[in-house]
């Protein structure tokens, strides 16, 4: 393996054998007697390599494979077929090695101790993962500093608030100092400001560290803000792999177009209406057909124009179109 590769999945399959239950009493007991089972394909073949340094984010519809990915690469799964190798390590042969080098965090999860002050749970992990008190120090010091523990070092977890729960969790995953960081749903549920936090942190650890991350979320603009590089998953393949700008392209140029007008909507050739918000009114169009000064002009025919703002879609819309377009269903954008 490339010392310069800090993950390489290889024809990896993953499947699970799912028992079927019954809708009404008759059937439960039919299944107790006879069960049934149904065989889930989370990954079919998957091949995926990660340099060292890099961010990465992982995405994909409900059910498209991308949680089965991160337990992988934790160590909590192992593949049916396929190999799958990180920091050199094979995660489950190499367990002990490869999870001493590895922060993870479940954005659902947690490992505070419920009833413990936050100092407690940091304790155990330097006892756990046999940290010098010189390394805790300076890590500590630095995770303090960067996500602001000092407010809830003393407090039992059951008294956090999620995004303080969160930021306790995400030091607790970074205290050992990994070389890679596996977030899953790592600000789910936070406010704005929290998720700032956490982001920067990610940046800074990235930037200063070289450490290797891996992040998935279902907030595409947290990941459009953090990451370099998208993967995206689609039943249990890699359907997409590459840079926002590269994957914003695929659905063509989109714009958005918002004009403020006296009186309503002037219907737009070329340009879908899409809502009226605020007295305002909002439509999508592909720069590559439709020319903003056409769409103005044929406005001005129809109306007043107050006010003109045009951007690109959310990246959520731009992943809503894949979505649809992998699915069969058509699409609203």
């Amino acid at each position: 393996m490339n010392p310069e590769t800090a993950v390489a999945l290889s024809g990896v399959w993953k499947t699970y054998r799912l028992r079927e239950r019954g809708t009404s009493p008759r059937e439960v007991l039919a299944r107790i007697v006879n069960p049934r089972f149904r065989t889930v394909e989370a990954l079919r073949g998957i091949d995926l390599v990660i340099a060292r340094g890099e961010i990465v984010a992982i995405a994909g519809p409900n059910g498209a494979g991308k949680s089965t990915t991160v337990k992988l690469l934790s160590g909590l799964l192992a593949p049916d077929q396929g190999t799958v190798v990180a920091l050199g390590c094979d995660p489950i042969r190499d367990r002990l090695r490869y999870v001493s080098r590895i922060g993870v965090c479940f954005g659902q999860r947690t490992e505070l101790w419920w009833d413990h002050p936050v100092a407690s749970s940091f304790d155990w992990k330097r006892v756990v993962w046999n940290l010098s008190q010189s390394q805790y120090d300076r890590s500590l010091g630095a995770l303090t500093d960067m996500l602001g523990l000092n407010d809830i070092w003393r407090v039992p977890a059951r008294e956090l608030s999620l995004g303080q729960k969160m930021r306790a969790d995400l030091a607790l995953a970074l205290l050992p100092e990994p070389e890679l960081v596996i977030l899953d749903e790592p600000t789910l549920g936070l406010d704005v400001l929290a998720k700032r936090h956490v982001l920067d942190f990610c940046r800074e650890i990235n930037r200063e560290r070289r450490v290797t991350i891996i992040i998935t979320s279902h907030d595409l603009s947290d990941l459009e803000a953090l990451a370099g590089r998208m993967v995206m998953v689609h039943q249990g393949q890699v359907a997409f792999d590459g840079e926002f700008d590269r994957l914003r392209a695929t659905v063509g140029l989109q714009r958005r177009l918002r004009l403020v007008t006296i009186g309503e909507a002037p219907s737009l050739d070329g340009a879908t209406f899409l809502e009226t918000r605020d007295g305002a009114h909002e439509y999508a169009y592909d720069a590559g057909t439709t020319t903003l000064p056409a769409l103005l002009a044929h406005a001005e025919a129809q109306v007043t124009v107050l006010d003109v703002e045009t951007h690109r879609p959310p990246i959520d819309d731009v992943i809503a179109t894949l979505y649809e377009s992998w699915s069969g269903a058509p699409s609203r954008t």
